[in-house]
């Protein structure tokens, strides 16, 4: 995990404001939908991708290296490969 030097309060309803450059690098826009979950004593925030990312297909989903891909763009790539 790499910091980026930026320190956020959280405030009276428990939000906290995404700085501007991060929100750039990362392709956040308003209104985008954020995956929270916790690893150890962490809190992990990344940008929610339901479906395939070559695709779009929500069915049989696999998680390969923090992408989501389904088994049948896999075959796909397998083949090509």
């Amino acid at each position: 995990m790499k910091s980026i030097g930026i320190v956020r309060n959280v405030d009276e309803l428990g939000r906290i404001v995404l700085p501007k450059e991060l929100r750039k690098t990362l392709h956040i826009e308003k209104k985008d939908p954020l995956e929270i979950y916790t690893e150890g004593e962490n809190i992990i925030m990344r940008k929610y991708e339901p479906a395939c990312i070559f695709c779009g297909s929500a069915d049989d989903i696999v998680n390969y290296m923090n992408k989501k891909i389904c088994t049948e763009c896999i075959e796909k790539l397998k083949n090509e490969a």
